[in-house]
């Protein structure tokens, strides 16, 4: 199968086009995160140069973190960093952004959502109760509320590839849990387990457990079977 970034991701709704420079497969673009926000951040000599955007005096923010003009940073929000922050992008408060994450433009980052290691193209939206750990979310991504990218397997091998023919592939990655297309949405309360791959335009039915690769254009439907009865 073709992995390669481009099929997945819209690299005109990045600042980042860099970071895929080279790759392959998209999700080997997650272990250069790390010294690819480093070298972009040893370019920002000064803190005035660094905080563009409006930071509420009771977020907390890490020196190692750029937030774009525009940007609002709200009360309680945590932003350990190293971290980027598009241009006007909202981080809300309660969200906890933890060690390299890029945020793209005009982004919605909510309320007790947590990222760790990721990067998110411009005007994604993951605006509650959300964690997205080592994973891609391409440009107008949506994931609603309670939605899980899980990145590491319950015995914490290398996370391995489902693919249509039923053979595995080898990541490489321990740590590896969602590449979403752009446009693809994802309902609420869903578990992407790690090493899910969803093309774009994707929808997948909320309360849906999925593993494994959502061709483009395709739905995953989950239709629980409900009884009504009458109470004694």
């Amino acid at each position: 199968m073709d992995f390669q970034p481009g099929k997945f991701l819209d690299f005109e709704e990045t600042d980042h086009p860099d970071l895929f420079e080279g790759i392959d497969r998209v999700w080997d673009a997650l272990p250069e995160i790390r010294n690819y926000l480093g070298s972009m951040l040893s370019l920002i000599s000064s803190e005035e140069d660094r905080i563009s955007g409006e930071v509420h005096p009771r977020a907390e923010v890490g020196p190692d973190v750029f937030i774009g003009d525009g940007a609002v940073v709200e009360a309680n929000a945590v932003i350990k960093g190293p971290a980027w922050i598009g241009s006007g992008t909202t981080i809300r408060s309660g969200a906890y952004l933890r060690e390299n994450v890029i945020v793209g433009n005009d982004c919605t980052l909510g309320n007790s959502s947590e990222f760790k290691n990721c990067i998110l193209f411009n005007r994604c939206e993951v605006p509650h109760f959300n964690y997205v750990g080592d994973s891609i979310l391409g440009y107008k991504a949506h994931l609603g509320a309670g939605v899980i990218c899980s990145n590491v397997r319950l015995d914490r091998s290398a996370v391995r590839l489902r693919l249509e023919d039923g053979s595995t592939l080898d990541t490489g990655l321990r740590k590896f849990g969602a590449i979403v297309g752009d446009f693809t949405e994802v309902g609420c309360n869903s578990v992407l387990s790690p090493g899910t791959i969803l093309g774009r335009n994707g929808i997948v039915y909320p309360l849906t457990s999925w593993t494994g690769i959502l061709g483009e254009n395709q739905i995953v439907k989950n239709r629980s079977q409900l009884e009504i009865v009458d109470r004694d």
